[in-house]
């Protein structure tokens, strides 16, 4: 059941509170280079992220730029995914901010006091609203002009936390996977499947120890995702910064999340980039369906869902539309 998928630091820049922020670009002297890794205080708790800005950007307090907040598949830590789209975004003129949500990558390491590798939609779009509040004390970003930019699964939750957000004024998905309870029963093997996977989820948020599988494997049939590409390759998903764990206790909130219900209320322009042969496009579809005219979609052919995470023309298509969706809207 488990083969079911639809799926240097050149500056430091510490942040403990706003106010040290606001102190640092009152200064004007922040040190300015491609990539700043930052621990971005939240009200969330402190997250690590990384800060990616133009090449040959001044930090002149008159250019500050728009800033994106870039979220990646389930599972996955900041250098992934995230890291591509935030790059690319950087080379077009905005600040791109990715971060590891709680108990993920980084973060994981550093606040032991939360579950760790826990897909957990409710906890990662509060995340996501923390960390869209927390960069407005950013220097170099225009705190105005707020953006953000999810790939897979995180695209419902980005969603979700742009919803009613007085501070977020666009957002765009890529390859979204736009699930509800009913297509998460018919995709991961019917009812008794799903059953089975909720009652292990319910056992191990009572385990003493936590239980956690492997997330990629080409050879444990028992992990999450059994022969995944992108996720099972060195060269593209299987970083050593990527936990390449997934907490059971996960299923819980997975199965049961309806990343449809923002369709009909989303406040925001939308951009959904997509293709027929993603893994979701029935998710993309129905959003679509309910959604006003201020949700729209550009369609790619031929791209698969791992295309878009990092193939080149993918991407670059992707974050074309993106930018000129951005353009018009921040």
């Amino acid at each position: 059941m488990f083969k079911q998928l639809l799926v240097s630091i050149l500056g430091l820049l510490s942040l403990s509170s706003v106010a040290l922020a606001n102190e640092a670009h009152q200064s004007n002297q922040p040190e300015v280079t491609p990539m700043q890794a930052l621990q971005l205080d939240t009200n969330a708790g402190t997250l690590a992220a990384n800060l990616y800005l133009p090449e040959g950007y001044s930090g002149n307090a008159s250019e500050k730029l728009p800033v994106v907040v870039v979220t990646g598949a389930w599972t996955t830590v900041k250098e992934q995914m995230a890291a591509v789209y935030a790059k690319a975004l950087a080379d077009k003129g905005y600040a791109a901010l990715t971060f590891d949500f709680e108990g993920w990558g980084e973060s994981g390491k550093q606040n032991t006091q939360v579950a760790k590798y826990l897909e957990d939609p409710v906890r990662k779009t509060e995340n996501i609203r923390a960390v869209i509040e927390a960069v407005s004390g950013l220097p170099f970003v225009d705190d105005t002009r707020i953006a953000g930019v999810a790939v897979c699964a995180s695209s419902g939750y980005m969603l979700d936390a742009a919803l009613n957000s007085d501070s977020i004024k666009a957002v765009a998905v890529v390859a979204p996977w736009l699930h509800d309870k009913a297509m998460a029963t018919a995709i991961y093997g019917g009812e008794q499947s799903v059953q089975q996977l909720l009652a292990a989820s319910a056992s191990a948020k009572v385990s003493n120890k936590p239980v956690y599988i492997e997330a990629a494997s080409l050879t444990n049939e028992s992990a999450l995702m059994y022969q995944a590409p992108y996720y099972t390759e060195k060269d593209r998903g299987l970083i050593p910064e990527y936990d390449n764990k997934f907490n059971v206790a996960s299923w819980d909130g997975w199965l049961n999340y309806d990343a449809q219900l923002s369709a009909a209320t989303i406040d925001k322009p939308v951009l959904m980039v997509a293709s027929k042969d993603m893994a979701l496009p029935a998710g993309a579809e129905q959003y679509l369906e309910k959604a006003q005219d201020n949700v729209k979609a550009v369609w790619f052919d031929g791209y698969s869902q791992f295309d878009f995470y990092d193939q080149a023309n993918a991407v670059s298509d992707a974050v074309n539309a993106i930018d000129q969706h951005f353009k018009t809207n921040l």
